[in-house]
């Protein structure tokens, strides 16, 4: 296989996906235009928000794709390439995308309110309560994760910390000078993109090293920054969202967009060959010389890219509060999604072309961003750009998207617990006034237990539990999109099929998962735990809530 031709084929399939695919679900679904979203009915200029939709696409994409699409098909290549590959393609338009997509017009359809909020329509009170408690929890493991990883790639790059900070102190003025002053986002990107790529040329002449500057080890440089960054996701949780969070993933998007069409023009032009086998069995040595298998393995290790819950959360989150007309819905909800199968599709061909055993070896001693950053820059090379200068853009822009996904996973895990606090059928009352419920007090329980998962773990041995939990979390999802459908009596099988094959995945995965962590690892066995329990309580009651009663 050509590295090329692969891409072209994973283009053609997406775009005639989203033409055919996705309009069908427009029809299905029953967008409709002219219906008031409610970034408008409920507009408060801090969630409710009305966005442009390249606004709104860059927040959503920057908040879905972060380091996900490319750390999980490099962590599976040692199943084969094509298996990968394959789930990518499929996975991403009959099952990613119906999930985004539905996910994002149900939440717009029920006031902005999460997933786990629309549920208690299906299964009642207690089945609302467990499906946002395993939100929440899903959503403290992935803070946790990615405060982690942001923590380790400042210390070990700390071009990437100067970078980032200036990021941070920008985006506020972008984001008043659009919102408060009346510059159009046009001018407004004009200035401030430019500035975004001037900022790293800028971290790479000064960068912010604490363990020089304040002269600790890497370990107690990883805790501080681990700190500070709690104490970035706080404020960004409750600032509104046009003053940060939303400008921030808007100018960032920019990054990924030019990372993405050079990686794509240098694999046209380089047309790597692959010489990684296809196909290596069912199962396959693992590059920690343990075996995985192909199933249930590769389905909750290739998460964004293919399916990913987290996707839902976002979409319900922040995304449906700020939606300015559901005819965005398909763009946002089902296009980014099928963007970010193409990004997987360009870091499996990374890896793709190496021999099984440079590829064993290399994830042995490097992380999967710095593998991917090697690989990618040695295809833009092909198309003028020097190898060094690409790999550092490249680190620098994928540390970028893991800071969105840390913030954007914070203000969520906010709205999760206010939500956990709303009286029954939160639909007749917008707010509850219990101190639980405040935004300050949400936010600082969410971010005090991330940051004890942090500093309990390292960020590889919370990853799988987050990834069956994440994938489990998008079989829940789909779980309700069948509920919604089967109530409309419409075609429920688009969400029913893809539903039914997640939870099969993620049960075996989590089973797994205990069986691994028993008597090594109690944290995470209690959490692998309590994810299966509060799964298999919500799949019962949904079995139950279908089942013709007779009074």
């Amino acid at each position: 296989m050509n590295g090329a031709i692969l891409l072209i084929i994973g283009i053609i399939f997406f775009v005639f996906a989203y033409r055919f695919y996705g309009r069908y679900l427009e029809k299905l679904f029953g967008v409709d235009a002219n219906r008031k979203t409610p970034a408008h009915e409920n507009r408060d200029g801090v969630d409710y928000v009305p966005t442009k939709p390249a606004v709104l696409f860059g927040h959503h994409f920057a908040s879905i794709a972060g380091a996900g699409p490319i750390v999980g098909p490099i962590l599976a290549a040692y199943l084969g390439w094509m298996p990968v590959v394959l789930w990518i393609l499929f996975g991403c338009i009959f099952v990613g995308a119906v999930h985004d997509f539905s996910a994002l017009f149900i939440s717009v359809r029920h006031q902005g309110r999460s997933i786990g909020s629309v549920i208690e329509e299906y299964l009642g009170y207690s089945g609302r309560q467990i499906f946002l408690i395993f939100c929440w929890a899903a959503l403290v493991l992935i803070i946790a994760i990615f405060a982690i990883l942001v923590a380790k790639t400042f210390v070990a790059t700390p071009a990437v910390a100067t970078a980032s900070l200036l990021f941070i102190m920008m985006a506020p003025i972008f984001g008043f000078l659009v919102y408060k002053k009346g510059v159009s986002l046009v001018a407004g990107s004009f200035v401030f993109v430019p500035l975004l790529f001037l900022f790293i040329w800028l971290g790479t002449k000064y960068p912010f090293d604490l363990v020089e500057v304040l002269g600790v080890t890497e370990l107690a440089a990883r805790n501080i920054w681990i700190i500070v960054l709690m104490l970035y996701v706080f404020v960004a949780s409750v600032l509104p969202v046009w003053l940060l969070l939303q400008p921030r993933d808007y100018l960032n998007s920019y990054l990924l967009y030019v990372m993405m069409i050079a990686g794509v023009l240098g694999i046209f032009v380089a047309a790597p060959h692959f010489v990684m086998p296809a196909f290596t069995g069912w199962s396959a040595t693992t590059p920690k010389g343990g075996i995985g298998h192909i199933f249930p393995i590769l389905y909750v290790t290739v998460a964004c890219g293919a399916c990913s819950g987290f996707h839902a959360l976002v979409a319900s989150g922040t995304t449906a509060k700020q939606l300015d007309n559901e005819r965005h819905i398909k763009p946002i909800g089902y296009g980014a999604m099928l963007v970010e199968g193409i990004l997987a599709l360009v870091a499996i061909t990374t890896v793709a072309v190496l021999p099984k055993a440079d590829y064993l070896a290399l994830l042995s001693s490097e992380s999967p961003i710095m593998v991917f950053a090697s690989g990618l820059s040695g295809f833009i090379a092909k198309v003028g750009l020097p190898v060094l200068v690409g790999k550092t853009f490249i680190a620098l822009t994928i540390s970028a998207f893991m800071l969105t996904t840390l913030d954007t996973a914070t203000r969520l895990a906010r709205f999760t617990w206010q939500e956990m606090f709303l009286p029954k059928d939160g639909s007749k009352r917008k707010k509850s006034f219990s101190l639980l419920s405040n935004p300050f007090v949400a936010t600082t329980f969410s971010v005090v237990l991330s940051g004890y998962m942090a500093f309990s773990g390292s960020a590889m041995e919370i990853w799988p539990v987050f990834g069956a939990s994440n994938q489990m979390l998008a079989a829940l999802t789909l779980l309700v999109v069948t509920l919604v459908l089967v109530k409309r009596k419409v075609n429920f099988w688009v969400a029913f099929v893809p539903m039914l094959f997640m939870t099969t995945i993620t049960i075996w995965a989590l089973v797994n998962l205990i069986k691994v962590n028993f008597n090594t690892n109690w944290v995470l066995l209690g959490a692998t735990a309590f994810l299966l329990i509060m799964a298999v309580i919500l799949a019962a009651k949904a079995v139950w809530s279908l089942i013709p009663k007779k009074y």
